[in-house]
């Protein structure tokens, strides 16, 4: 079953004896694991965390064990213990793809009986199915499928979140969220968390608030690194990335910002061409003012098939980067960023720097053609 389909079977029927809470994005599995939890200890789960008579209590009926700490005998002893003061007990043994598989095969019995006050969870990323006691775990367990959402899952995922911790998204803040959730879903949790500490109540968080909470070194945001693109300044571009890097920004997270501004950009182009100004421009987008400069400089500056060469590129390094074995991130992303320089460059556009606060209306200022050599 899906994980918002458990709340239901839980009212339903009650807990069981045995869960299998699998797949890759741990949040879920955690999401899930609290949610059995809370069914089987009650207000106890929540005492526990606070302290207390009655915390103190549910600690007596709460296990945490794992699968390349612990053996066979450890998890039957704990799973056969008889509850105290309550009528269950919860012992979940974490990173069960990590149990040897001897000591899987210790448990195949309890499977098939398992203890009737006891709910036990096996929490696991992937399992080898074909050995037997990841075959007893998918056939004897009710299994909760904590797989990574598909695309056309992400953005109500996003907003049920986001309504949980109390914060309203634009729809650009939920693209880029989307493109942060690459790396993992707790990622965006906590940046959702954020989001709902910085902007004021009542208001509806922007792309840019997105970026904004991130935070990240001066010098360094995607407004600089287009800006260096725009320019075609090979050096720049990638010192910007390599301060990014240092910062601790995912490979993954760098290339979504990357592609969400150019998303924003293309969207300026067209909405100019429609006859919008900058002031409609920065409101429909959400260009802080002190970046509508910026913003509309390299709007000037990149041309339309240096925007259809880019998304093509950046198809292909999202492949790289997840399908591995295609070379060190860093290096890929390098390699992006030379290509886009080299892409700005021969389109035949100059690069024209913009005064902040003094920007020509975009629909007069013509490109200067020049020829391109190549690299």
């Amino acid at each position: 079953m899906k994980l918002q389909e458990l709340a239901s079977a839980i009212k339903k029927d009650g807990p069981s004896p045995l869960y299998l809470v699998l797949g890759e994005e741990d949040l879920l599995r955690d999401q899930a694991v609290s949610l059995i939890k809370a069914a089987v200890l009650g207000g106890a789960a929540e005492a526990g965390r606070e302290g207390g008579a009655e915390g103190a209590l549910a600690a007596f009926n709460d296990d945490l064990l794992y699968g390349d700490e612990s053996d066979a005998a450890e998890v039957l002893v704990r799973a056969g213990q008889a509850p105290v003061f309550a009528p269950r007990r919860f012992v979940l043994l974490k990173a069960a793809d990590k149990l040897p598989a001897r000591e899987g095969e210790a448990l195949l019995p309890y499977l098939a009986s398992p203890c009737d006050t006891t709910t036990l969870v096996f929490a696991a990323s992937k399992l080898d199915k074909r050995q037997k006691f990841p075959h007893a775990l998918i056939a004897r367990t009710v299994v909760v499928d904590c797989a990574p959402l598909f695309e056309n899952q992400l953005a109500g995922w996003i907003r049920g979140e986001a309504g949980r911790v109390g914060v309203r998204l634009t729809e650009d803040a939920i693209l880029l969220l989307k493109e942060m959730a690459g790396d993992s879903l707790s990622l965006v949790r906590r940046e959702l968390e954020k989001l709902a500490a910085y902007v004021p109540g009542g208001t509806v968080a922007t792309g840019e608030d997105v970026i904004s909470v991130r935070g990240g070194e001066p010098g360094a945001s995607v407004f600089d690194l287009t800006g260096a693109i725009s320019a075609q300044d090979r050096g720049r571009a990638l010192r910007i990335l390599v301060r990014n890097l240092e910062s601790g920004e995912a490979p993954l997270r760098i290339l979504g910002s990357l592609v969400y501004q150019y998303r924003r950009l293309w969207k300026g182009k067209e909405r100019l061409r429609e006859g919008d100004g900058e002031s409609s421009l920065m409101r429909s987008l959400g260009i802080p003012p002190s970046r509508l400069g910026e913003f509309t400089g390299q709007l000037r500056t990149l041309s339309e098939d240096h925007f259809r060469t880019a998304f093509k590129m950046f198809v292909d390094t999202d492949s790289r980067l997840k399908g591995g074995g295609a070379g060190k991130p860093e290096r890929v992303l390098e390699a992006l960023l030379l290509a886009l320089c080299d892409s700005a460059r021969c389109t035949g556009l100059t690069p024209q720097p913009s005064t902040p606060g003094r920007t020509k209306p975009i629909s007069t200022v013509r490109t200067v053609p020049r020829p391109c050599s190549g690299r």
